[in-house]
């Protein structure tokens, strides 16, 4: 062998060892496998190395300047002993290039890799490369992460602890968000906070303030020791890209103009693990992570100039606008200032219904657009006057809706027509003018459509709701008529709602029947064809009318099971046929796991339900009741109390009698589990007007949680009939469903310190292989912990455990 071995490194008197990979290391050095260790610069990966074998000697060759065949030249003569073992460390791997050297590098570790008497480790910045991953399989490497390699919450204590800096806590959290356990960014932000002066007047603030320094301070570091060693290609490629959070080849090649960029991210992901890459409906995602994508864009803003950097924005707006992702498309142009494409994308969302299009998520740059810009477009008036409706600024949507009647009596020829279609849109589809005159305004669409040979713009009628009764408007009145009316004017409707009226009038059929408590073969025979009708050139929207019909059937006879797989399959084919239905199937999906009493499934759920307290979303109305009944059960009554008036004031505003009767039965309910007075008259109203309509299944739904209310409170039951019927159903909904709504009873719940720490964090995602090294315990240790929060929690697994922690206020 002639290599020579390795000279003794002094490590920083500062250096904290990082126990996750230490534990990792001594478990290869028992079985002999090779070990694959890497990380970005600066995660310490040869001080580990060094550290780890402090009392051995072993043998170090650096890929830095060298080629493989030096490294060929060092392999040890065999020995007849494991005793006698010779350490081999090879470090910079990624700076083998060409595939000469790769193909001699990986014959070396094959070799190596499968000798008692050698224990081989390899070092690198990025993670195993491809030229590698068959050695790597057939040798079994363990793999020490750069995850592993960052220090833990305490080992992060300890290091700034050995520089004599205390931060107060919140500094300390930040230094936790910016470095994650980073090595070298806690030695710079260390190195900041000991300049601080112990006569500074706000220390926290000149903490936070040192803390912004060292951000500059390590990118500022990655410029000299890290990107300057790269070639001008590749970090061109990487500062052309940086400007967006992911990218796919494809939108790589557009922006960089570049048919080889495959090529470069490989390179870069060869070169440094700074590049994650994410697989996505079959195709592969790319994200620089964030903090060198913020170093790049600060020396493409250095290099530069503003139309080059503009010229990439407006690229990247273009694949994003292409496919689809208008957001993302909207940001892009935002930054190069094109007022064409922000318009373009506004228009273009505009002329999609409100249930299809993004109106809400998009009313930011909607309410900034001049007035003079909106009255340059039909589409724009006609979409500000829905926008404003859906608000619930009624008296902006009318100001609107006039501007455009006036654009229609001054214009003539297309703009004319288009205007004259949009006020007819407007006339049946603007939420706070209910149904009033509805019958009339669809007869008088009808002729106005077959007489000038227009089609109307696409409304729906479920507004992506698994109902058209309570679906984009209120019908509760038709469902008096529905026979008559659907004999009278259901081809009319058909005709003019186009794709939206294939089946409308067999589904409307079944809902009303439905909800009335008639016969299930009926209903069920309704929905069916109905639903057979939609498939056949109609929308996905109501097919799920179609399909939550034939659910909630299902759910009142007892068949949960069958509800389930239905609504599964249909999840499937909603994925790809029509995404936007899939948070409402969601929450279908939840009121289902009420009634079976699955609520740690229906508490994990408030995690992603929309949050009624930071911008209140009308689209939102079926998630906003579900998790009124969530909020119910979790005996959180005070915080359904606050989503129930908010949904009775958008009730009273835009005509919702459906809403307005399910709210005061909620209500009702909240009240009456509050030990509040007042609920026998809400609950009076509640049923004098559901009886106005015959819906027994707004009432006897609720099962078991409205029927001690219904059989304590002296009612006034109008139609005999009708009372019999409700309270049949409602006590077989009880008898079916026990553990429906049924409130949490909160206990006196304790939890260790340790169980604590723990479960705060599984909260974070960490692994229980990072739990035990972080907090000095074995894995079973841990595994221990978390089985007794379980049933202390009444749980079964992590994710539930977390949510349920944070109902008690535990986390």
């Amino acid at each position: 062998m002639s290599g020579k071995k390795a000279n003794k490194i002094i490590l920083d008197e500062h250096y904290i060892r990082p126990q996750a990979a230490w534990e990792k290391m001594k478990s290869a050095r028992n079985t002999g496998q090779t070990v694959y260790i890497y990380g970005i610069t600066g995660t310490g990966k040869t001080s580990f190395v060094a550290d780890f074998f402090a009392r051995k000697q072993y043998y170090y060759i650096s890929m830095s300047g060298t080629g493989a065949d030096k490294l060929a030249g060092m392999i040890p003569e065999k020995t007849d002993t494991a005793h006698a073992q010779k350490i081999f460390v090879v470090d910079d791997l990624h700076l083998l290039e060409t595939q000469e050297d790769r193909v001699v590098c990986e014959s070396v570790v094959n070799e190596l890799s499968g000798r008692k008497d050698v224990w081989l480790i390899l070092v690198s910045r990025a993670p195993v490369p491809k030229w590698l991953k068959s050695a790597y399989i057939r040798n079994i490497f363990v793999v020490i992460g750069e995850a592993e390699l960052f220090l833990a919450e305490k080992e992060q204590e300890s290091y700034l602890g050995r520089w004599e800096v205390y931060p107060v806590k919140a500094t300390f959290k930040r230094i936790m968000e910016l470095g994650c356990g980073h090595p070298l960014y806690l030695r710079i932000v260390s190195m900041r906070l000991k300049e601080i002066p112990e006569t500074a007047e706000d220390k926290a603030e000149a903490e936070l303030r040192a803390i912004e320094k060292s951000r500059v301070d390590i990118w500022e570091y990655f410029e000299v020791h890290v990107y300057d060693q790269w070639n001008v290609e590749l970090l061109e490629f990487l500062e052309a890209v940086s400007i967006m959070e992911q990218f796919d080849l494809h939108m790589a090649q557009q922006i960089t103009k570049k048919k080889d960029a495959g090529r470069l991210i490989r390179q870069a992901q060869e070169t440094g693990n700074f590049m994650y890459e994410y697989n996505k409906n079959g195709q592969s995602i790319y994200e620089i992570r964030a903090t060198m994508r913020y170093s790049m864009r600060r020396r493409l803003l250095a290099k530069y100039s503003q139309d080059y950097i503009s010229g990439l924005y407006c690229s990247a707006g273009s694949c994003y606008e292409i496919d689809g992702n208008i957001m993302e498309a909207l940001k892009m142009y935002e930054m190069c200032y094109n007022e064409d494409g922000i318009s373009r994308i506004l228009i273009e969302n505009m002329r999609r219904n409100p249930a299809a299009g993004d109106y809400f998520e998009l009313k930011r740059y909607y309410l900034a657009l001049p007035e003079e810009k909106i009255k340059q477009s039909v589409e724009l008036m006609a979409g500000m006057s829905m926008l404003q409706s859906i608000l619930l600024n009624e008296e902006e949507s009318e100001r609107w809706y006039q501007e455009l009647a006036a654009c229609a009596k001054e214009k003539t020829g297309g703009i004319k027509r288009e205007a004259e279609i949009r006020i007819l849109y407007l006339d049946i589809g603007l939420p706070h003018r209910g149904t009033v005159r509805m019958v009339d305004l669809l007869k008088r669409a009808g002729i106005f459509l077959a007489k000038r040979k227009m089609v109307l713009p696409e409304l729906s009628v479920t507004s992506n709701l698994p109902s058209m009764m309570n679906g984009g408007k209120d019908f509760c009145e038709w469902s008096r008529k529905d026979k008559e009316l659907a004999k009278t004017i259901g081809k009319l409707v058909s005709l003019v709602l186009g794709k939206y009226g294939k089946g409308l009038v067999d589904i409307a059929l079944a809902e009303s029947l439905f909800e009335k408590g008639g016969d299930d073969y009926e209903v069920a025979s309704l929905a069916s064809r109905g639903r057979m009708q939609a498939e056949g050139g109609g929308k996905t929207e109501q097919v799920f009318v179609a399909v939550g019909i034939l659910v909630k059937l299902s759910v009142i006879n007892n068949r949960m099971e069958d509800a389930v797989d239905m609504l599964e399959s249909f999840r499937h084919m909603a994925e790809w046929k029509a995404p936007k239905l899939l948070p409402n199937i969601r929450a279908m999906s939840v009121r289902m796991d009420l009634y079976t009493g699955r609520i740690s499934e229906a508490y994990q759920w408030l995690e992603e339900a929309p949050d009624e307290d930071s911008d209140f979303n009308t689209m939102e109305r079926y998630r906003y009741m579900t998790k009124i009944r969530v909020y119910l059960t979790a005996g959180r009554k005070e915080k359904a109390v606050l989503l129930l008036d908010k949904m009775r004031f958008y009730a009273e505003k835009m005509y919702r009698n459906y809403i307005s009767i399910e709210v005061m039965v909620l209500s009702a309910i909240a009240r009456y589990r509050m030990g509040k007075g007042g609920w026998q008259d809400i609950l009076q109203e509640a049923v004098t007007r559901a009886e106005d309509y015959h819906f027994v299944r707004i009432l006897a739904r609720e099962g078991i949680a409205i029927l001690e209310l219904l059989n304590t409170s002296r009612l006034t039951w109008h139609d005999k009939g009708f009372k019999k019927q409700v309270m049949a159903e409602c006590v077989q909904m009880a008898e079916f469903y026990p553990a429906y709504m049924k409130e949490k009873q909160e206990g006196n719940v304790i939890l260790s310190d340790k169980a604590l720490k723990i479960l705060r964090l599984q909260a974070e995602g960490l692994s229980v292989e990072k739990i035990a090294a972080r907090l000095g315990l074995s894995k079973a240790g841990v595994k221990y912990y978390n089985q007794e929060t379980y049933k202390k929690l009444g749980v079964n697994n992590k994710a539930a455990a977390v949510t349920e922690a944070r109902n008690r206020r535990l986390l």
